[in-house]
C-alpha cells in the first residue's frame, strides 16, 4: 500500500511520486474510456483520479446503479490493465462544477435538510450511499489486488464548514466500509480553508494554480512533515453562461512554468483536469456569489486533452517534461478522435410543449406552489398552473425564483423572468372574470460551491401583490423520455419542440450549431447533449460518435424563439 515514510511516498518499499490527471467517468461515455487513459499515461501520469457522482448513481433514494458509465469498477480495471493506479474521491460533496456538487436533489425534499454536516438524515443518506459504493470499490483497493492507492476525505471542506466531528465521522464510515488505503482531505491555499477542512491525524493536500511555492509554505503550517502534493493543479478553468465572452484560457507556458517548480519541490500532484469531457443534460452546477452563475454544457475546462479527447498544445507541452524528467522515452501516441461534417439539418416537425404536458409529466395537485424537489424532481422544468376568479392587477410575484421563469397569461407569454434579475415580477395589468396563470420554471444548474447549495428550484410560492395563489396542477418534466411527444402544431407556439432526421457515420464524432436559436436542450436519439443559450460563450455541443448511427432522429426543445428552423452539425467545435 501507499506509506509515507519522512518527506516522501513509499511503494511496495520504494519511493514513489504520484504523478495524477483527473479524469471524471461519468463525464464521457465507456467506450472512450481506454482510449482517453492511454493518452493520460503516454503524458507520463502514473495515477488517475476521479470524483464519484452521488447523484447519478442514486437517482431516487435507496436505488443504486453503477452500470453503463456509471460502472466504476469497469474504469478503475481498465485503468489498471493500462498500468495505471487510481486516487478515488467519493465526495460525498464533490464540487466539480456539477450538480449541486454531486449530492442528490432529493435531499432537499427535507425542509430541515443540512448537507456536510451533522445532521442525522443527511448522515443517513451518506451512509447508505457509501454502503452501496464500498460494496463496489473495496475490491479494487491496492491491497486487495486492485490500483486505488489513495482516498479523499470529503471535499474542499474548509470552503464551507469546520465542523471537525463532520469530517472524522465520514473518515470513520468509510473505514467501517472497508477503506484500507491511504486517506487525505484536500483544500485550497488558504490558512482559513487548511483551518477549517483537514484533520490533524490525516494527510493534507493543497489546491492552487500557480505561485507553487507559497501555496506548499502555507501548507507546511499546517502539515511540517510528509510529501508535499497539490490535490488539484488548476491547469485551466470553466466557463460560465453569459459571463465570459470567450472560453477561459490558460496557456502551456504557464502551466508547464508551475510544472516544473512542482517536480523542483520534489511534489506529488494532480492535474485539474486531464480531460474534462461534459455537462450532458441537467449536470452542469452553477456558483452564486453576489449573482447567480451557471456553468456551461462544454467541461472542456480548458484541459489537456479537449472535450472530445483529441490534444492541445498544453498536452504536448506538459508530456515532454514529465517524460523528460522521468527518463522515459515518449511512446507512439493514439491518433485524434475522427470527427465528420454533416451539413445542414432541417427541422421539419413541431410540437408545442403546453400542448403536451401529459406526454411530459405526471400532474400533481397541490394547494401551494413549492420547489421541484417536492414533487419528485430532481432537475429539469416544472410548470405550475391555476386559475383565478374575480378581479385583479398589480404585479405576480415569483417568490424564490430558480432559476427562470416563462410566465403565461391565458396561454398567452407576458414575461419570462430570470433569478439574475432585479425583480422576479411582473405587471398583469387589469384581469377581471376567469383566468389562468401559468408559470414555467427552468433548473439552470444546482449550485455546487459555497454557502448557498440548499438551494431549491422552481418556486416557493406565486402571488400577486400580497395575496398567494393556490390549488395548483403541477407538471414536473424530467425530460427524459419524449416519445409520448405529439408533433403537428405551428411552429410560432414556443416553448417549441422542434424535431429532424440525419445520416451519419457511426462512432465518428460531431458538433451541432444552433445558430439562429435562442435557449434550450438538443436531443439526439433520445440522448440530451445539454443546454444552449445564444449569450455564449459556448457556442455548439458535443455529439459523441457512439450516440450516432446511419438514421438519426434529432430534437430541439427551443423554449424563447428561433429565426430559423435548420440547425448545422459540422466537425469543427465553436466554444467561444
Amino acid at each position: 500500500m501507499l506509506e509515507i515514510k519522512n518527506s516522501d511516498f513509499y511503494l511496495d518499499g520504494k519511493t514513489f511520486h504520484i504523478y495524477s490527471g483527473a479524469v471524471h467517468y461519468f463525464r464521457f461515455f465507456p467506450e472512450y474510456w481506454e482510449d482517453t487513459l492511454k493518452k493520460l499515461k503516454a503524458c507520463g501520469f502514473n495515477t488517475v483520479e476521479t470524483y464519484v457522482s452521488w447523484n447519478l448513481h442514486e437517482k431516487e433514494e435507496g436505488e443504486f446503479d453503477f452500470t453503463g458509465n456509471l460502472d466504476i469498477v469497469r474504469f478503475l480495471k481498465t485503468a489498471q490493465r493500462l498500468g495505471l493506479y487510481a486516487i478515488v474521491r467519493p465526495g460525498p460533496y464533490i464540487c466539480a462544477e456539477w450538480s449541486f456538487g454531486g449530492l442528490p436533489a432529493w435531499l432537499l425534499k427535507d425542509k430541515g435538510m443540512q448537507v456536510r454536516s451533522m445532521y442525522k438524515p443527511y448522515l443517513d443518506a451518506v451512509s447508505g450511499f457509501y454502503r452501496a459504493l464500498f460494496r463496489e470499490i473495496a475490491p479494487m483497493q491496492l491491497s486487495n489486488g486492485g490500483n486505488i492507492i489513495a482516498m479523499q476525505i470529503e471535499n474542499e471542506y474548509g470552503s464551507y464548514g469546520n465542523d471537525k466531528n463532520y469530517l472524522r465521522f465520514i473518515k470513520e464510515l468509510m473505514e467501517s466500509c472497508g477503506c484500507t488505503e491511504l486517506l487525505f482531505t484536500s483544500d485550497g491555499a488558504e490558512d482559513n480553508m487548511l483551518s477549517g477542512g483537514t484533520l490533524p491525524e490525516v494527510f493534507k493536500v493543497a489546491n492552487f494554480g500557480s505561485r507553487t511555492e507559497e501555496a506548499f509554505r502555507t501548507l507546511r503550517k499546517y502539515q511540517p512533515d510528509g510529501p508535499l502534493m497539490c490535490g488539484e493543479f488548476w491547469n485551466g478553468w470553466f466557463d460560465a453562461w453569459g459571463e465570459d465572452e470567450i472560453h477561459h484560457h490558460r496557456s502551456a507556458e504557464t502551466v508547464v512554468t508551475e510544472l516544473k517548480k512542482m517536480l523542483g519541490m520534489n511534489a506529488s500532484f494532480s492535474f485539474y483536469t486531464f480531460h474534462g469531457g461534459t455537462n450532458f443534460g441537467f449536470n452542469s452546477g452553477a456558483n452564486c456569489y453576489e449573482r447567480f452563475q451557471p456553468t456551461v454544457t462544454s467541461y472542456d475546462d480548458d484541459a489537456l486533452l479537449n472535450e472530445w479527447g483529441g490534444y492541445t498544445e498544453k498536452y504536448h507541452a506538459v508530456r515532454e517534461v514529465l517524460l523528460a524528467h522521468q527518463g522515459n522515452e515518449p511512446d507512439e501516441l493514439p491518433p485524434e478522435p475522427e470527427l465528420q461534417n454533416i451539413g445542414e439539418v432541417k427541422l421539419t416537425s413541431f410540437a408545442a410543449l403546453m400542448k403536451n404536458l401529459d406526454g411530459l409529466s405526471i400532474k400533481v395537485k397541490s394547494f401551494t406552489a413549492e420547489g421541484m424537489e417536492q414533487f419528485g424532481l430532481n432537475d429539469g422544468l416544472i410548470l405550475y398552473r391555476t386559475k383565478i376568479s374575480g378581479k385583479y392587477d398589480g404585479k405576480l410575484f415569483l417568490d424564490g425564483l430558480s432559476d427562470r421563469a416563462h410566465v403565461f397569461i391565458d396561454g398567452k407569454l407576458k414575461a419570462v423572468i430570470y433569478r439574475n434579475d432585479p425583480e422576479h415580477s411582473t405587471d398583469i395589468g387589469l384581469l377581471e372574470g376567469e383566468h389562468e396563470i401559468a408559470v414555467l420554471v427552468e433548473d439552470m444548474g444546482r449550485i455546487n460551491y459555497g454557502p448557498y447549495m440548499h438551494n431549491r428550484k422552481g418556486v416557493s410560492g406565486i402571488r400577486i401583490k400580497l395575496q398567494y395563489l393556490s390549488d395548483f396542477d403541477i407538471y414536473p418534466m424530467p425530460l427524459d423520455d419524449l416519445s409520448a411527444l405529439e408533433f403537428g402544431c405551428e411552429k410560432s407556439e414556443y416553448p417549441l419542440f422542434m424535431r429532424g432526421y440525419f445520416k451519419a457515420e457511426k462512432n465518428k464524432g460531431c458538433f451541432v450549431h444552433p445558430d439562429g436559436f435562442t435557449k434550450g436542450y438538443i436531443f439526439v436519439n433520445g440522448f440530451n447533449l445539454g443546454r444552449y443559450w445564444n449569450v455564449g460563450p459556448q457556442k455548439s455541443l458535443y455529439i459523441p460518435g457512439v450516440l450516432l448511427k446511419e438514421d438519426n432522429e434529432i430534437t430541439v426543445l427551443e423554449l424563447d424563439g428561433s429565426e430559423t428552423d435548420t440547425l448545422t452539425i459540422t466537425d469543427i467545435h465553436d466554444i467561444g
